[in-house]
């Protein structure tokens, strides 16, 4: 016992040393601070209210701290460059104005041809920005679009736009909302491989998958194809007590989206990229403080 006593405090003193000799690059592998984590913090333009124009909504939202905006297909593009360029501010990402009015589940199709359509602007639009990506809402379901037409019907029109897609190198980034659709991450990973393209990938919205199941199952199963996150937090006891869009009426951490689990899982798959807020109509510059804030608490969980 004495002879394994002695060969312990021998190496763990050599050990000891051997780390204070290290360099410091090399000693802070060791150490137990916190990872950086390259996530930039991003604000969704449909939520800011008001009626500021464009140039102010972007100079209000450099000064509470955020890195980019997303912002909406179908804008004037010259403005929205304008505005970006006077503040500084990336574009990561163009929403797609279309998607819930002109579905590519739809079952007359003129109204896919028109949904099509402006998949194919937002993807332009996303391009003259320099954005990474279009969200984009694949189908709806409900009592007169089927799952499985939603499903085919929509991979269909989409795989007519994955060339434009290529040529512009701009990804067509799938959204988990509540459409009735893509209910389970295997399926929604299912759905994206089955298109067979590096350019179609998934917006990942952490706040909508909380009524369902939880979104760092999700992130897991659908790793390397998450392109985009929208950053929306959602409370059961309020959707249980007060009904199922009460839900979202809850501040960032004071609900259930469970953000310690999901930064790990964010980390295991290797994210990096925007973390983009969704909350509904800030307006104030101190509300847009409170959210960078609150942003850059969750980042560093």
């Amino acid at each position: 016992m004495r002879v394994h006593r002695r060969r312990f405090l021998v190496t763990a003193a050599a050990s000891f040393a051997a780390g204070m000799l290290l360099p410091r690059g090399r000693a802070s592998e060791f150490s137990r601070e916190p990872r950086r984590r390259s996530i930039k913090k991003g604000f969704m333009l449909a939520c800011f209210g008001g009626d500021l124009p464009l140039l102010e909504k972007l100079k209000t939202l450099k000064e509470a701290g955020f890195d980019g905006v997303e912002v909406m297909s179908h804008m004037n593009q010259e403005e929205v460059l304008k505005a970006r360029d006077a503040t500084g501010l990336d574009i990561p990402s163009v929403c797609c104005s279309t998607h819930w009015g002109q579905p590519l589940s739809h079952p007359s199709p003129e109204v896919r041809a028109k949904g099509l359509a402006g998949l194919k602007t937002a993807l332009h639009d996303a391009k003259r920005y320099g954005a990474r990506s279009v969200l984009f809402v694949p189908a709806v379901v409900n009592a007169d679009i089927s799952y499985q037409d939603a499903y085919e019907r929509s991979h269909a029109e989409i795989a007519k736009v994955v060339p434009l897609a290529e040529e512009l190198e701009v990804k067509i980034a799938i959204e988990n909302v509540w459409n009735g659709f893509l209910l389970s991450p295997l399926e929604a990973a299912r759905y994206v491989d089955e298109l067979k393209s590096p350019w179609v990938a998934w917006h990942f919205d952490v706040g909508n998958v909380i009524n369902f199941g939880w979104p760092e199952q999700w992130i897991r199963v659908l790793g390397k194809r998450i392109v985009q996150l929208h950053i929306k937090e959602y409370s059961r006891k309020r959707r249980d007590g007060e009904g199922l869009w009460k839900g979202f009426d809850v501040d960032y951490l004071d609900g259930d989206n469970g953000w310690p689990s999901v930064m790990k899982a964010l980390d295991e798959v290797g994210y990096q990229g925007y973390g983009i807020a969704e909350p509904p109509g800030k307006t104030t510059p101190e509300e847009l403080r409170h959210v960078a804030r609150k942003m850059d608490q969750i980042f560093a969980l």
